[in-house]
């Protein structure tokens, strides 16, 4: 069963970005279902049950297209006895740097989106506000390590008891995956017709220690499923209580 409801899964996700051209479609397909840990975050129930989830640099929102598609087909009854609930998303909020990807997100989900809001604008200056669960899936290399902590402390500060920060990161004391990961990385980058940027990379200790440092308690899984790259999920989750941490909060 599982095969045939991921294939449904997919095509459900990715049936909005038909309305934003062939190379939208076509990206969200592919990216979806080469791409491991958007099935993993359903299958084991990272997420809370319902939230306010907040996606920096969310691209055209291809994250929030199956969370969307995964709730509908939950909620009629289709889903997978050995994979977790999906969470029912409050509202899906998205910040993108690039224009197009915003452009091509609008298109997709509408200007009008009852849940999905997309709005270009640059993670380290945007104001957050408020959410349950921040995302950043690969986009923390983008920015420099000055702002990298600057960015945590703020996502730090708009997470409540409970919450979530959920990004995947190179582990880069992972030796050649970690140089081809990157290599990758700059391919897709460009194809998406961005410039190639400078990367900057962390040892998987590093940004755990990091990310203990602004309060988070933390847990790291790979992400690579079986390819040689060096892609490792954070799931960092605040306290429900102080515990006598003196930081980041709101």
């Amino acid at each position: 069963m599982n095969a045939q409801f991921q294939q449904t899964l997919l095509d459900n996700a990715s049936r909005p970005f038909r309305g934003s051209g062939r190379f939208s479609y076509h990206y969200s397909r592919g990216k979806l279902s080469s791409d491991c840990i958007f099935r993993e975050v359903l299958k084991r129930g990272i997420f809370p049950a319902e939230a306010r989830f907040l996606d920096l640099g969310c691209g055209q929102g291809s994250l929030f297209g199956w969370l969307l598609a995964a709730r509908n087909l939950y909620e009629k009854g289709s889903w997978p006895s050995d994979w977790a609930p999906p969470p029912k998303p409050l509202s899906l909020r998205g910040v993108e740097l690039m224009q197009k990807d915003v452009d091509r997100a609008v298109r997709a989900f509408g200007s009008t989106h009852p849940v999905v809001t997309v709005h270009q604008g640059d993670m380290c200056e945007v104001d957050l506000g408020q959410a349950d669960v921040i995302t950043i899936l690969d986009a923390l290399h983008y920015i420099d390590y000055a702002r990298q902590v600057e960015v945590l402390e703020r996502i730090r500060a708009a997470l409540p008891p409970g919450g979530l920060f959920l990004t995947r990161v190179g582990d880069a004391g992972a030796g050649l995956p970690y140089h081809l990961c990157n290599w990758v990385d700059r391919v897709v980058t460009f194809v998406r017709g961005h410039r190639l940027p400078t990367l900057y990379g962390r040892r998987l200790a590093d940004w755990i220690d990091l990310l203990q440092s602004l309060g988070f308690q933390v847990e790291s899984m790979s992400m690579s499923e079986g390819k040689p790259f060096a892609n490792i999920m954070l799931i960092a989750r605040v306290p429900v209580q102080n515990d006598g941490f003196d930081g980041y909060l709101p």
